[in-house]
């Protein structure tokens, strides 16, 4: 593993990894998990990585294998050394970075691979929300040893589940049946069906300021922002990606902007208030860019990787200008 600092960019080469995620740690300023697999998902096991930042660059703290890829990865909203990744063995894993052995628990319900997983945001609550090929969404209390409950009513594989950092026991959902589904964990059932794109939903995020906002990122290269309180059209389109959108995130620090990663290798940062709301496109991967995060800690910085092996920590033109 090599870092190198140059230009700015603080990239980390994992050989034969290829990353799908990575997430900024909400206590830890620097530290950031990325979750990495051997041939591009496919086949053999996968890594999570957990890296700090230092002056020369990118660091690896601390590395845990799993026996099938890692395709997602998210923190504890508790606990600053516990985290979740989710697998292609239909199982998430507990981890724990201030052990160096395998995971706390390990959870298996899922039938087919599992893409997306988040913990809630919303003081009072400790949960984390699942989405699987095996086209449901489980529930789980990490303090338990099996789900809560599972949601069911996608008709094809869910891509990515995100808790609402508004509203407690709400989360969303997107999916390849072309739909966003917002649920609420105490009714147990959708509330909202988006027919969002006529094309697969690889990702979704709420925005921080503003509760009613969602976005969505597809195969179609389009992003598309909706207002849960009527979803007929959508109250923003961002185009220019050239192939499927991968992730999209909103930024924690400025209401109208947001990135996004794409199969067409660039990281794109957009403000959809601004009638040219293309702010930045950075293009420095060579392959598929799958994981995006912006850090909670500095207005500036954002983390991505990519199936090229790297994992990067940069901070984008666009953003030091709006710091």
């Amino acid at each position: 593993m090599s870092a190198t600092p140059g230009g700015g960019v603080r990239t980390l080469r994992v050989p034969g990894r290829h990353g799908y995620a990575a997430e900024f740690s909400p206590y830890l300023p620097g530290r950031l998990a990325c979750a990495a697999s051997q041939h591009y998902g496919i086949a053999g096991s996968g890594t999570l990585l957990i890296l700090d930042q230092n002056e020369s660059g990118l660091r690896l703290f601390r590395s845990f294998d799993w026996n099938d890829g890692l395709f997602d990865v998210t923190w504890s909203e508790n606990n600053e050394h516990v985290l979740v990744t989710c697998s292609g063995d239909g199982s998430l894993q507990l981890w724990d970075t201030a052990r160096a052995t395998g995971p706390l628990q390990v959870f298996k319900e899922h039938t087919q691979e599992v893409y997306s997983v988040d913990w809630s945001q919303t003081r009072g609550e400790q949960l984390v929300v699942s989405g699987s090929w095996d086209q449901t969404v489980r529930l789980w209390d990490p303090t338990v040893g099996k789900s809560l409950c599972t949601f069911r009513g996608h008709e094809n594989v869910i891509y990515s589940t995100i808790w609402s950092p508004h509203i407690p026991g709400c989360f969303a959902s997107s999916s390849g049946d072309q739909t966003l589904r917002i649920w609420d964990v105490k009714t147990a059932g959708v509330r909202i069906v988006v027919p969002a794109h006529q094309a697969e939903i690889l990702s979704c995020d709420w925005c921080k300021y503003n509760e009613n906002l969602v976005v969505t990122g597809a195969v179609d290269c389009s992003l598309r922002g909706w207002d849960l309180r009527n979803v007929r059209q959508p109250v923003f389109e961002l185009l220019g990606h050239t192939y499927a959108i991968r992730r999209v995130k909103f930024s924690p620090f400025h209401a109208s902007v947001l990135a996004s990663c794409s199969y067409d290798f660039t990281v794109r940062f957009w403000n959809f208030s601004k009638p040219d709301p293309l702010l930045e496109t950075v293009e420095h991967h060579t392959e598929f860019t799958c994981g995006l995060d912006l850090s909670l800690q500095s207005p500036t910085q954002v983390a991505d990787c990519a199936w090229d092996e790297t994992i990067k920590i940069y901070d984008p033109v666009c953003l030091t200008m709006l710091a």
